[in-house]
């Protein structure tokens, strides 16, 4: 009689605690789920003019966009522009680690300096499963607007479409010592897959070379 006491007192135990169990693995599994749908996107459809020229010749941005602007869309945009200048300058003086180089795009889009661990941070977040892109931001420029080479935009135009975001670009650069110009338009093809984004596709038109006279 005291054997059979026993062996229910052990049964009644493990049947309270298998529950307890299961309770905690639904709870790991539910904090999973909030993560990853935190980093999952539905994206709204949209063609937008991000950047043009003004009458002046000075950049202008959509920073009323900006303020809207989803974390995927940013990340596409921030990629893009890290290779063209944006009128960008030193924050103060010029230091040895070029640490300090205040790029417009870069500020409107609130992702910090050029080449800084804020900017390159978020980028690789976001194209973690990109290794091409990854390899090219480990080349990441700081070049000001009063380098003797440069590159520049004219325009930029953001479209968005289901899972798929475009950035169109028209864009041109100088090389003052050689006194050459040149001019092309671009358009990069990005997937968001959820939480990553890759660039598939590159449609650049033919690079416009052109010559000049500084002494003229």
């Amino acid at each position: 009689m005291k054997y059979l006491f026993i062996v229910a007192l052990i049964l009644l135990t493990s049947c309270k605690l298998i529950p307890e169990k299961n309770k905690v693995a639904d709870a790991g599994t539910s904090d999973t789920n909030k993560i990853e749908s935190a980093e999952t996107f539905t994206l709204t459809d949209k063609t937008i003019k991000f950047l043009w020229r003004d009458s002046s010749n000075s950049i202008v941005i959509n920073k009323e966009f900006c303020k809207t602007i989803s974390a995927p869309e940013k990340a596409v945009l921030g990629y893009v522009v890290t290779f063209i200048g944006n009128e960008c300058w030193w924050d103060g003086d010029y230091t040895e680690n070029r640490s300090n180089l205040k790029c417009e795009i870069l500020t409107a889009l609130d992702l910090g300096y050029q080449c800084s661990d804020k900017h390159l941070n978020f980028l690789r977040h976001w194209f973690k499963n990109d290794s091409a892109s990854l390899n090219k931001l480990e080349a990441c420029p700081t070049t000001p607007n009063t380098s003797t080479t440069q590159d520049t935009f004219d325009e930029i135009i953001l479209t968005t479409k289901g899972n798929r975001i475009s950035v169109f670009f028209k864009a041109n650069g100088m090389n003052m010592r050689e006194e050459k110009s040149w001019s092309w338009s671009e358009t990069d093809y990005f997937q968001l897959y959820n939480d990553n984004i890759k660039l598939i596709n590159i449609d650049q038109s033919k690079v416009k070379l052109q010559h000049f006279d500084i002494s003229e």
